[in-house]
């Protein structure tokens, strides 16, 4: 079994069964994988052969060193934004190949979620890896690079993206871009948008999250 390249909280089966099912969470900017972790807590009753699995992102975050960062974004200049995260999708293209080793499973039985920037990295990686997984969740995020995406595109996951109206740290028009672009794509998404909500996951996120997962992994 390969180390892992990041360091993970892994939520085992609560089956106790080999994992027949992998879902990988990714935190926001300044968070860490026992952060995200709550929401592996919540689903894992109902999918009990699922091994949920969160890393923490590669670099300490620069202005939270308790927490950690997919990419740096102290600089607002989208070509230097662009190539940092091109490094932290490498390495989360990386533990996603690791996990599909150690646990002997395929990327259809694999789903990506991601809050904030773990949004933005899991759908830069989802969509661009050559393996198709079979699902993407990703709360309160962004495409990073419109053009970069499009030129570099390789699979077709399921989608649903959810985005609160009221949030103030990624704009919701991040939403309703990505759902044109995909679309043009020809990528079909799914798309929530929750009244009175910031920037978090609320319960009805939560919840929905949980359905697709199950429609798509079960």
């Amino acid at each position: 079994m390969t180390n892992y390249n990041l360091e993970v909280t892994t939520i085992n089966p609560l089956s106790k069964n080999k994992p027949r099912q992998a879902i990988v969470l990714c935190h926001g900017y300044g968070g860490d994988g026992k952060d995200i972790s709550a929401l592996a807590i919540n689903w894992q009753r109902f999918l009990p052969d699922a091994i949920f699995l969160c890393p923490n992102a590669p670099e300490v975050c620069s202005i939270n060193p308790q927490g950690y960062q997919w990419f740096d974004l102290s600089s607002e200049k989208e070509e230097i934004i662009l190539e940092k995260s091109l490094i932290a999708e490498e390495k989360l293209n990386l533990f996603l190949d690791q996990v599909f080793d150690n646990l002997q499973l395929t990327p259809k039985d694999l789903a990506l979620v991601g809050f904030s920037q773990g949004c933005m990295i899991s759908i830069q990686t989802g969509i661009k890896k050559k393996q198709q997984i079979n699902c993407l969740i990703g709360y309160s995020g962004k495409v990073i690079n419109q053009k970069h995406l499009s030129d570099n595109f390789n699979s077709k996951p399921k989608i649903f993206l959810m985005h609160g109206e009221n949030d103030t740290i990624v704009s919701p028009t991040h939403l309703l871009e990505a759902k044109e672009y995909f679309k043009k794509l020809g990528i079909n998404v799914k798309t929530k948008m929750f009244k009175n909500c910031e920037h978090r996951i609320p319960v009805e996120g939560s919840s929905l999250g949980l359905s697709f997962l199950k429609k798509n992994l079960l």
